[in-house]
């Protein structure tokens, strides 16, 4: 394995966990809402969802940035994605055996409190109902309830998939 995507709906707390994932195993870590173009994130501060038009060259430049270089180098990397859609994962090359999926599941409630309590980011809470409509949750993925403190997740997901823990 050598690309691990984190996948969840926003607010899942899918760069905090593969920040501290990639920091313990030693690999690189790409936060995916890095990659938005500026009228993506314009979109999304204004409070409208992306649609798939919106999300697909997104998805691609993910794949073609991170994914790609990583299996083609050997170089293990963390991509923390709101892949939300089976099709997504696939183009990002979840069919692969060198890729796993990580999925963030949690409840509504939980997730809504999260995001309504940070600052900063450009997905507001009132869009996460679009979130989780336009989730599939992912099969053949890992699947870690959120509700869990961020260390007891990451020490869930390596011993799930068997991950050392660089010293």
């Amino acid at each position: 394995m050598q690309v691990l995507i984190v996948t969840g709906v926003s607010g899942s707390g899918k760069t905090t966990i593969g920040r501290l994932l990639a920091e313990r195993a030693g690999w690189t870590f790409h936060d995916a809402d890095d990659y938005h173009g500026v009228e993506n994130v314009a979109k999304m501060r204004g409070g409208s969802p992306l649609t798939d038009d919106d999300r697909i060259p997104w998805i691609e430049t993910l794949r073609r940035e991170v994914v790609a270089p990583s299996l083609a180098t050997g170089e293990p990397a963390i991509l923390a994605c709101s892949a939300l859609k089976a099709s997504y994962l696939e183009r990002l090359g979840a069919g692969d055996p060198r890729v796993r999926v990580i999925y963030l599941k949690g409840d509504y409630r939980l997730i809504r409190e999260r995001m309504e309590r940070r600052a900063g980011h450009f997905m507001r809470a009132d869009m996460l109902p679009s979130q989780f409509e336009a989730l599939e949750e992912p099969a053949n993925a890992v699947v870690v309830d959120v509700a869990n403190l961020p260390d007891v997740i990451v020490d869930e997901i390596m011993r799930t998939i068997g991950l050392p823990r660089v010293p």
